[in-house]
C-alpha cells in the first residue's frame, strides 16, 4: 500500500472515478476556505454535492466515515457556505461521504454514503 499522502490522493482519484461514472460533474477538487478543505465539489441532478473522501489501510478500529467528526462537519459546512457565495449558486446542497478501504485480497473497495451527515447526526 502506498504511503499515507499517496494513499489519499489516490482515494480521490477513485472517488472522483466513481462520481465521473454514476453522472456527477466534478466542479471543484481540493476547495479550500482559510483552514478548511473539501475534497470534491461536484454537481448532479441541480444539487450542489459536497463530498468528504475518507480513505483507511484497516477498518479494523474504525470505519473511514466515522473519522468524520462534528468539528469536521463544522470545517466542511463553512467551507460549503463560502463556496456557494463566492460562486454565486442558489442550488440545493447535499453532504457526503466516500470511504476507500481494502478488502481481504487489498482490492480498494469504494463506499458512497449520499446525505451522509444527516446519517451521522442520526446515529
Amino acid at each position: 500500500m502506498a504511503n499515507h499522502n499517496d494513499f489519499g490522493i489516490l482515494a480521490e482519484d477513485l472517488a472522483v472515478e466513481h462520481l465521473k461514472k454514476n453522472d456527477y460533474k466534478i466542479l471543484v477538487r481540493n476547495f479550500r476556505f482559510k483552514k478548511n478543505e473539501i475534497d470534491i465539489i461536484a454537481e448532479k441532478d441541480n444539487l450542489i454535492i459536497i463530498v468528504e473522501v475518507k480513505a483507511r489501510s484497516t477498518d479494523l478500529f474504525i470505519l473511514p466515515q466515522e473519522a468524520v467528526t462534528k468539528a469536521k462537519i463544522k470545517s466542511i459546512v463553512s467551507a460549503a457556505n463560502h463556496y456557494m457565495e463566492e460562486f454565486d449558486k442558489d442550488n440545493e446542497v447535499r453532504f457526503d461521504i466516500i470511504s476507500v478501504l481494502p478488502d481481504e485480497k487489498r482490492n480498494l473497495i469504494i463506499d458512497h454514503i449520499p446525505d451522509a451527515f444527516q446519517a451521522l447526526d442520526a446515529n
